[in-house]
């Protein structure tokens, strides 16, 4: 009789990645995954002890692609630019697992090289060292949320797309003047959310970079 195949880390990471990619975080599970594996969840367990665990390596293989290749160039915000739309866009085409990043964070390489390099970044920007872990964790925070919001609505499909853009429009332009003045006035100019998000992201977090050298300069 044959017996079961021996899944590898590496294998069960990718078939765990294709089962987020079409899925999301919430439905997942081990005992899912080790159905799409053609074996039983304890087999698995040997590889990652919990589902988050897994989840995590997850990310992190997204976060490690992202940093496949990267040299630092530049100063100090051409660094942290570059590392935050590598994220940026490593995640874009991955868009469910953004939230997985966001949800349960990961401690591997991929996290590792991250961390590195923003952390060396900031500190040749003249930040004192005091500053550094708390400027590196609102920089963190910051990228994460924008990755995370802008790779939600890409995941939205075509026709959700369209009614809520039509939402959109029915709550700018009917609203009432009178119970509603700015609404009225900027009505025109007001963009949906999922609007020019590449030039949202890289204008935010260049305000971000400029504050940090503001602090320095002070």
């Amino acid at each position: 009789m044959t017996g079961r195949k021996r899944w590898s880390t590496e294998e069960i990471l990718d078939a765990a990645a294709e089962s987020l990619r079409t899925g999301d975080a919430e439905s997942f599970s081990m005992r899912k995954l080790a159905g799409t594996l053609g074996t039983d969840s304890s087999s698995l367990y040997r590889h990652f002890r919990s589902k988050t665990e897994l989840l995590r390596a997850v990310a992190d293989r997204i976060l490690l692609s992202a940093m496949d290749g990267y040299r630092p160039e530049g100063d100090w915000k051409e660094r942290v630019t570059s590392v935050a739309l590598r994220v940026r866009e490593a995640f874009g085409r991955h868009p469910q697992l953004a939230a997985v990043w966001g949800r349960y964070a990961s401690g591997g390489t991929g996290s590792r090289l991250v961390m590195e390099e923003l952390l060396q970044a900031l500190s040749a920007s003249g930040l004192r060292d005091e500053e550094i872990p708390a400027r590196y964790h609102r920089l963190v925070v910051l990228v994460a949320a924008l990755v995370a919001s802008e790779a939600a609505i890409g995941t939205v499909p075509p026709p959700e797309r369209e009614q809520g853009l039509e939402l959109f429009r029915v709550a700018v332009f009917g609203a009432d003047p009178e119970h509603f003045p700015a609404l009225t006035r900027f009505a025109r100019d007001v963009l949906p959310l999922g609007a020019d998000r590449g030039a949202a992201f890289e204008e935010i977090l260049a305000a971000q970079l400029a504050d940090i050298e503001g602090s320095v300069a002070r």
